[in-house]
């Protein structure tokens, strides 16, 4: 039977190993962590079903959505893409060079050149690890409420999600037209606006359409602490349990979210195709 099986379907799959004492150790001190984590978070499958009646009750009163305000609803969305597209256009712009620097081998190895890395390296890990969310708070207490603060925190934001991922595109790139360059006498700036650059373009742009996405859906949560668009329109609703006017605003939310990453997986998969060629 093992022989027929053999000669049907190739080879059996390998068994898994048995662990080791240190391995099995590790083992359950990481699922003791995990219901140690779900415990901290108050997971609790009575509240999750006690909550359903609740959330009915929601829906029933959220619906149909409320279009007496849809206007002012339609500006304020606009608004909160304005600020998306601004500050990720202002984020790829200043992450680049910000990528160059951060970015292993580009640039000589010298004392300047470290210093260049690795404070560039420990910005954009600032940019990125603080959440734009205390960005907003930051800048609306800075420059005061409004989109200008809502802008500024994506731009932050942008900065810290696209540099990290154009410098590590750039370390990905194949060495042999830069070091052909390099063989001809180009200068590092030349060899990498000429071949590292134009390598990793299309990663480039596939993360910053992944930027706009990503900065698309924190815009309307930016709008909560007075940073401007649809956000401070949903908080408001949902303070004066106006639940029909937040389902309409919940669902444009979604809609112009669906769009926005509609939209981006058309040119990805326009750019991968046309980099394949």
């Amino acid at each position: 039977m093992a022989e027929a099986f053999l000669t049907r379907w190739g080879p059996m799959p390998g068994r898994l190993e048995r662990p080791g004492a240190l391995q099995f150790t590790a083992y359950v001190a990481l699922a003791a962590f995990v219901l140690w984590s779900f415990q901290g978070a108050g997971w609790s499958f009575s509240a999750l079903v006690s909550g359903g009646p609740a959330m009915a009750d929601f829906l029933s009163r959220a619906w149909p959505p409320s279009l007496e305000r849809l206007p002012q609803l339609s500006k304020a969305l606009v608004e909160t893409f304005q600020m998306a597209l601004a500050g990720t256009i202002i984020g790829i712009i200043v992450s680049l060079p910000l990528a160059v620097l951060a970015a292993r081998g580009l640039t000589r190895q010298t004392p300047i050149s470290r210093v260049f890395y690795t404070s560039s390296r420990l910005l954009i890990a600032l940019f990125r690890t603080v959440p734009d969310l205390v960005w907003a708070l930051v800048f609306v207490i800075s420059v005061g409420l409004g989109p200008f603060a809502g802008t500024l925190a994506i731009a932050v934001d942008t900065i810290g999600f696209c540099g990290r991922f154009f410098a590590e595109s750039m370390e990905d790139v194949e060495k042999g037209p830069s070091e052909a360059l390099t063989a001809a006498g180009a200068g590092k700036f030349d060899t990498i606006f000429c071949a590292v650059v134009p390598a990793a373009m299309p990663s480039f742009i596939t993360t910053s359409l992944f930027a706009l996405e990503k900065a698309t859906r924190s815009s309307v949560v930016l709008g909560l602490v007075g940073a401007g668009g649809i956000g401070i329109e949903l908080k408001v609703a949902m303070d004066f349990f106006d639940y029909q006017l937040a389902m309409t605003i919940i669902l444009m939310i979604f809609v112009l979210v669906l769009l926005v990453e509609r939209l981006g997986t058309i040119a990805r998969g326009r750019i991968l195709e046309g980099s394949s060629r």
